[in-house]
């Protein structure tokens, strides 16, 4: 199975560093940031592990839960977790989930053949409060994640949640965003009094509007 865009992300219920962890009930109605590593002591995770804690206040401020999964049982998490502190300077503060039976990595299409056919890719899931998935980055096990671009993306998906806009290239919060093109010029009047700025007749920029 592999997720899309769109779909409702799978229910489950599985131990963790927080306990018995049920995804849903953990998730309530806030938004999902859900990554997967493919096992414990490895050293690109470990630093990513600690920037993600380092840095949960930003994504507690977007109403945006954070949540991991490794193949490996609690007490090697647990062990883990003093590492990862070590490391990043920052305490686990997020609930790490021990899949070692591959059950959740089953449900979200974490395991790719082709890369190794019994680990976890490097996923990140972005996961609204309708339980929808909104993206999916997959990294090679070289390359660490990019907080940055995270919280990027978690940004551009709130702010043009259910309005007719997207953002631009390497857009940042606070620049302009783009009308949709769906919007016609007469529409547009209406809800933009203040007129925008024309690119092109299909590039539109308006100010981001308020929170």
């Amino acid at each position: 199975m592999s997720l899309q865009l769109g779909d409702t992300a799978p229910d489950f219920t599985i131990d963790s560093t927080a306990g018995s962890t049920n995804f849903y009930d953990y998730a309530g109605d806030n938004w999902v940031v859900f990554f997967s590593h493919p096992k414990d002591f490895t050293p690109v995770c470990t630093t990513e592990l600690g920037a993600f804690a380092r840095r949960k206040g930003e994504f507690d401020a977007r109403n945006t839960k954070l949540i991991g999964l490794s193949v490996d049982s609690v007490d090697d998490h647990h062990g883990w977790a003093k590492d990862i502190q070590d490391v990043g300077g920052t305490a686990l503060n997020y609930p790490l989930l021990a899949d070692q039976e591959r059950k959740v990595a089953g449900l979200y299409g974490m395991i790719h053949p082709k890369a190794d056919s019994t680990a976890t890719v490097r996923s990140i899931f972005f996961i609204d409060p309708k339980k929808k998935v909104r993206t999916v980055l997959t990294y090679p096990a070289s390359a660490g994640r990019n907080i940055d671009e995270v919280l990027r993306i978690l940004d551009s998906l709130q702010l043009t949640d259910g309005r007719k806009l997207t953002t631009p290239v390497d857009w940042k919060a606070g620049e302009d965003v783009i009308i949709a093109p769906s919007v016609s010029d007469e529409e547009a009047k209406a809800i933009y009094p203040n007129g925008w700025k024309t690119l092109k007749s299909y590039l539109r920029l308006v100010p981001p509007p308020a929170a």
